[in-house]
């Protein structure tokens, strides 16, 4: 009970409680249907490029929902905004998908759940605003082993597709995902308070419009563009973004369809990922808090590139690959996630999060966008080449991470000079 992330778990207050104790109740439903959404896509009737189709709109409203996330935050608050727009992002849709019968189906889910960018926004105000910047890596490290622990549940979905069928039951587990969404919502909202932050931004902003909020954004890019260690942090999170699409899209239906895995054995992988990270999380993050962040995150992206190189060569049913490809990304993703995370809180102004934010989201979505439809006519071609694509994209991430671990030391040097001087 002594371990460093236990001590933070039985210590949290505040916000920070508040969001973390009730994430499982999104994981839990998000990890049940996850591993198997692409094979229902697939089911109910879709090609590969029809789901690129969908991926890319609902990136194209992200753009819109993400620009209007600043604004909105600051208006409502915090607190308010994660509420509302949580149900109408995540509880909404679910039933949309319980429910779909074709693509259109799917494209109005895909443009319903393009209204999580608002809610990733001001739940990240929510949770980060009023907390102590130096728990900000084990705080992370609890979201993420949340919704990894609840990833143990995978297997079930598995267990039930061998025993009911596929759609039957996704149907279930998305309406299963709606009521819990729900229930998750209004737990964080009863649980937490509005920021500090929060509060000025809403007196701020009183009698504004959202478009007048909006008009001030040009002075606020210009901040970013004259911020090397934000515009570093953005290259890392957009080539994050794009790789996360890919393999979470794609990677299901390259193991099922090119190397014949039985749809009920994915869980299996999920249920892998899961376990590896966790006991990275718990036995090598808190080894890595001396070290400047620039080496871990290095290792990172050559463990995720690693990951990817697996994967496109592996034998058919060759599950030892397979395995081995999963340990390799689930440790990549247990060594970047918390740094990054850290990053996106450190490198931009407190007093300006949510808006800075906004713009970020804004240029990653622009970005990230055609890449749906790009990896799924490359899928249509080859099943390896959107893998392919990922690892010359998590090579020009390792490259942005130490690029901005040197601008972070030299900085740093400077500073002791000055105060040396």
């Amino acid at each position: 009970m002594s371990h460093s992330l236990i001590v933070t778990l039985r210590t949290l207050t505040g916000n920070a409680r508040g969001c973390v104790y009730t994430e499982p109740l999104w994981g839990i439903p998000f990890n049940l249907f996850t591993p198997y959404a692409s094979v229902y896509m697939v089911a109910i009737g879709l090609s590969d490029q029809n789901i690129g189709l969908v991926l890319s709109v609902s990136w194209g409203f992200q753009v819109f929902w993400a620009l209007m996330s600043g604004a909105i935050t600051d208006k409502l608050g915090r607190r308010r905004t994660t509420l509302l727009f949580d149900i109408l992002a995540w509880s909404l849709p679910a039933l949309i998908w319980a429910f779909a019968q074709n693509l259109w189906w799917f494209l109005a889910a895909g443009v319903a759940n393009a209204i999580w960018r608002v809610t990733m926004n001001s739940w990240t105000c929510l949770l980060v605003e009023d907390t102590d910047h130096d728990q900000l890596v084990p705080i992370y490290t609890w979201i993420h082993i949340a919704n990894l622990a609840a990833g143990f549940v995978a297997p079930l979905a598995g267990l039930l597709v061998a025993r009911y069928s596929l759609v039957p039951t996704m149907q279930a587990l998305y309406l299963f995902a709606a009521v819990m969404f729900t229930v998750k919502a209004v737990a964080t909202y009863i649980l937490t308070e509005e920021t500090t932050q929060g509060n000025v931004r809403m007196v701020e902003t009183r009698g504004q419009s959202i478009f007048a909020v909006l008009g001030e954004y040009q002075g606020v890019v210009r901040d970013i563009l004259r911020s090397p260690q934000t515009l570093y942090t953005g290259g890392i999170m957009l080539v994050i973004a794009i790789v996360g699409l890919i393999n979470g899209s794609f990677w299901a239906i390259l193991a099922t369809e090119k190397l014949n895995v039985p749809p009920e054995n994915l869980a299996i992988f999920a249920f892998l990922k899961s376990a590896v990270a966790l006991g990275f999380f718990f036995f090598v993050t808190p080894q890595l808090g001396g070290m400047h962040f620039k080496w871990p995150l290095a290792a990172g992206f050559g463990a995720y590139v690693l990951s990817q190189v697996l994967v496109i060569t592996a034998p058919e049913q060759g599950y030892a690959i397979l395995g081995l490809s999963v340990f390799a990304e689930a440790c990549a993703y247990a060594a970047v996630s918390p740094l990054v995370d850290k990053l996106i809180v450190l490198t931009i102004d407190a007093q300006e999060r949510a808006r800075i934010q906004s713009i970020l989201y804004v240029g990653i979505i622009l970005l990230t966008a055609p890449f749906g439809w790009i990896a799924g006519t490359l899928s249509s071609i080859d099943k390896n080449l959107p893998f392919v694509l990922n690892i010359a994209l998590l090579l020009i991430g390792g490259g942005l991470a130490w690029a901005a671990g040197r601008f972070a030391e030299e900085r740093e040097q400077q500073r002791i000079q000055v105060e040396v001087g």
